[in-house]
């Protein structure tokens, strides 16, 4: 699985809202999940997993982790889940502007689609969709986040009244 060419590292850190992703056996529950990367010293990214357990009214859950920048690439880390163990970490894509990118593992088992805000017009959302089903992903296991699953349903509810005249 190819990655982005050019990572600049300083660009892509701090707040990325998760608009799709296959679950992990550790977000679940999760709902409007945040990822927040810091560059630290020494080829370290922490980054901080937040979101809301069960509904938009939950508790708000938090987990610290670091990821290590691989040595073939900035665009690849490894994301230490809980010690020793590091998971790959791949961007993917990434826009021009540094606004929307996708995570993928060459396994294809989990992939996140995120944005640096919470929702994004849904004809870009789609346009990644087809990016994330192009890199060998089923669609059909993926979730949508509020708000974006709002958006896509307003979207669809204003095409079909569109055809309907």
């Amino acid at each position: 699985m190819n990655t982005v060419a050019n990572l600049d590292l300083t660009r892509f850190m701090g707040d990325w809202h998760v608009l799709a992703d296959i679950e992990t056996p550790f977000d679940r529950n999760a709902v409007e999940p945040l990822e927040t990367y810091k560059l630290a010293p020494g080829g370290v990214v922490e980054t901080t997993y937040s979101y809301r357990e069960g509904s938009p009214e939950g508790p708000l859950r938090e987990r610290n982790l670091k990821a290590f920048i691989s040595a073939e690439s900035p665009a690849i880390w490894g994301m230490q889940i809980f010690w020793p163990v590091k998971a790959e970490y791949r961007v993917v894509y990434l826009d021009a502007a540094y606004q929307t990118t996708i995570i993928g593992r060459t396994k294809r088992d989990f992939v996140w689609v995120m944005a640096r805000t919470p929702a994004i017009d849904p004809e870009t959302f789609a346009t990644l969709m087809k990016t994330v089903q192009t890199l060998g992903y089923d669609l059909s296991q993926l979730r949508i986040h509020e708000p974006m699953r709002s958006l896509q349903a307003q979207a669809a509810e204003a095409n079909i009244n569109r055809n309907d005249r």
